[in-house]
């Protein structure tokens, strides 16, 4: 046995991508993976949901309870031309086409076989919160780090790392030892550095 889940290939909904706020880097993944067939999920990592503000200085900030929705509406109020001009209220047009609201990675009780994060400082929460809390089924996961900068053009290059690197996981025999070989192809074919670590349930 691999010590990993014994439904490997990977179980439907047993993916899920992560960011910060559960908007671009982690929803433009999950909107690929799922055009590709597979059952992901999305998650965020941070006690808010940001958005870009006017300047700097000033993001919009909402709870992740806040709809998607709700969000556009709230843009659209402040300065519909400008939140149209970067690509925001796009965003969140297509981020409510895949489901209703942003979800807290930290509120969440389901189990995955894989986690992919967006940015190493998600990686360190997922593995702080994951390493923190009682391990009760002991089913492994692994968790994978592939670094995007938080723009739309990397988000969308960063959605087929990922998906590369799922697919190529979905089609292994054994993924405890073969998740070593598939991150190596793809930081030589990527030229990027991907963090890995596991995890227990």
């Amino acid at each position: 046995s691999s010590g990993i889940n014994a439904e490997w290939p990977l179980r439907p909904g047993s993916v899920a991508v992560v960011c910060s706020s559960n908007q671009n880097r982690s929803m433009e993944a999950h909107q690929l993976l799922r055009k590709k067939g597979f059952s992901a999920k999305s998650y965020g990592t941070g006690s808010c949901v940001k958005l870009p503000g006017q300047s700097a200085d000033k993001p919009n900030t909402y709870s992740f309870n806040t709809s998607y929705e709700a969000m556009a509406e709230d843009l659209m109020k402040k300065d519909h031309h400008f939140y149209t001009q970067n690509g925001l209220l796009n965003m969140l047009d297509r981020n409510k086409r895949i489901k209703r609201k942003p979800e807290r990675f930290q509120e969440c009780t389901e189990e995955f076989d894989v986690i992919v994060t967006c940015q190493e400082r998600v990686f360190d929460q997922v593995l702080e919160f994951l390493n923190n809390r009682d391990q009760i089924s002991m089913n492994v996961v692994h968790v994978v780090n592939v670094e995007i900068k938080d723009n739309h053009e990397e988000a969308t290059l960063g959605s087929f790392i990922i998906y590369d690197l799922i697919e190529k996981l979905s089609n292994t025999e054994d993924p405890a030892t073969d998740i070593d070989v598939v991150i190596d192809y793809l930081e030589k074919k990527r030229n990027q550095k991907l963090l890995h670590s596991i995890a227990f349930y």
